[in-house]
């Protein structure tokens, strides 16, 4: 997830690496931890790789020199491929990495957004369902109960959110598609 959204900030603009590690906390402190120890080896293997390179090296406030880091073609390329793929991983992480996929939609083509929300769509209905068969809301404990009715609800809430997406992303595609908006 960090090179995910390390190679989506790099495409917005070139940035060095502290400037990243704010950008990155700012976006990512819902999902993930971001520090320095992960941040400065992932800049080197993707430098090494190909995917990002030092367009400049700028004077720190410190008096030592931080290296300015944009993304080349290879690295655009990886992000695509990274946006588009679908791991099998657990659903907290699954959640995660969709919010962090859902941050940088702009980059993507309008067919791309839609098979990804129509993929987190499935995905949180199959959850729903498998929860809701195991119906853990008549617990005679309270506190549990209440936060599965909790859990049920925010469930709910994504699966309409991602209904109102996949509209908005469909009208955009037929609006591009007569040519409106041009």
């Amino acid at each position: 997830m960090l090179e995910l959204a390390t190679l989506g900030f790099l495409q917005k603009q070139p940035l060095h690496g502290y400037r990243l590690k704010q950008q990155l906390e700012l976006f990512m402190s819902g999902c993930i931890s971001v520090n320095y120890g992960a941040i400065y080896p992932l800049l080197k293997r993707l430098e090494a790789r190909g995917d990002i390179v030092t367009l400049e090296e700028e004077a720190g406030e410190s008096g030592s020199s931080r290296k300015v880091y944009c993304i080349t073609e290879a690295g655009r390329d990886r992000w695509r491929r990274k946006m588009l793929e679908y791991p099998h991983e657990s659903w907290v992480n699954s959640r995660s990495r969709f919010i962090i996929k859902y941050f940088f939609f702009s980059h993507l083509l309008p067919i791309e957004r839609i098979k990804l929300l129509e993929q987190r769509l499935l995905v949180c209905r199959l959850r729903l369902q498998d929860l809701e068969r195991e119906d853990m809301t008549s617990s005679t404990d309270r506190y549990e109960s209440t936060a599965w009715r909790r859990h049920l609800a925010n469930l709910r809430f994504e699966i309409d959110w991602l209904l109102e997406q996949l509209e908005q992303e469909n009208l955009e595609k037929r609006l591009q598609e007569a040519g409106v908006g041009d």
